[in-house]
């Protein structure tokens, strides 16, 4: 298995707090069964703006300190970097990543707000023949009431990366009801641990494989965790399954919507 978002490199964003700690989460990945993994540390303008060959170095110490010790897991450089309209300045530059110096780019939204700029963000990163892959789709609290707009972004071109602990309720009931929804509808193309500490996701992993594999069947998740992991670090091209749209159930919406004002709720159900 490849994981193809986490956050182990040491004192770099909000992930690893120090290189012991970074070692610890590695041998943790290995131990549960992952031969390679991608360090997608955030990238935020203002916030998190380690560069890339600041970021290279400390990859390839690591990496060569894992192989002096025989431990068997390669490494990848990449970043999680936040939407803005700047991303392929940011890239060009030098300053943020694609994948492994892929045509791939992991990049995050606001977790709370559509950004009013998404699809010019998007079809910006398509001329420049980059291939987007959005993390985490099922946390995004707009996503979780209109799911028809991941279904809109891969229709669009944009690759969808789930969270592991998503579908064991780590980010929330409503991340997980959508997630699972998405594995039904092949709305999901990655799966990502989005590892930040030792010891939370990495031991629960054989759990979550197993929920997994009764969802969608060896052959899928073997897909996600693998195959389509292994065919963007080699910069290959992914043939996605036809998405369908979701279609959530009356039930599913008001949970959808638990939190929000009797107007708010009213205006969503309207708008649909």
């Amino acid at each position: 298995m490849i994981d193809i978002h986490t956050h182990i490199l040491p004192n770099i964003d909000d992930g690893s707090r120090s290189i012991e700690e970074t070692f610890n989460l590695i041998k943790e990945a290995k131990e549960v069964g992952f031969e390679a993994i991608v360090s997608t540390s955030h990238y935020m303008e203002g916030y998190y703006e380690t560069n890339t060959p600041e970021r290279e170095v400390w990859v390839n110490a690591i990496y060569e300190n894992l192989q002096a010790k025989n431990i068997d897991v390669n490494l990848y450089l990449g970043n999680e970097i936040y939407m803005s309209e700047n991303m392929i300045k940011l890239l060009e530059e030098g300053k943020a990543s694609t994948i492994n110096d892929t045509s791939y780019v992991l990049f995050e939204m606001p977790l709370n707000a559509e950004p009013l700029n998404l699809y010019d963000v998007i079809y910006e990163m398509q001329q420049y023949k980059i291939v987007p892959i959005l993390a985490h789709p099922e946390r995004y609290s707009f996503v979780q009431k209109e799911p028809e707009l991941i279904y809109d972004l891969i229709e669009k071109g944009v690759l969808m990366q789930a969270n592991y602990g998503s579908i064991i309720g780590q980010y929330g009931e409503k991340a997980q009801i959508i997630v699972k929804k998405f594995f039904e509808n092949n709305m999901i193309h990655f799966l990502g641990s989005d590892v930040h500490r030792q010891n939370t996701i990495y031991p629960k992993i054989p759990q979550i494989l197993s929920e997994l594999n009764e969802l969608i069947g060896e052959d899928k998740l073997k897909e996600l965790t693998t195959i389509n992991p292994k065919l963007v670090l080699g910069n290959k091209r992914i043939d996605i399954e036809e998405p369908h749209k979701i279609e959530l159930t009356f039930k599913e919406k008001m949970m959808m919507a638990k939190g929000d004002s009797f107007s708010d709720i009213i205006k969503g159900f309207l708008k649909k």
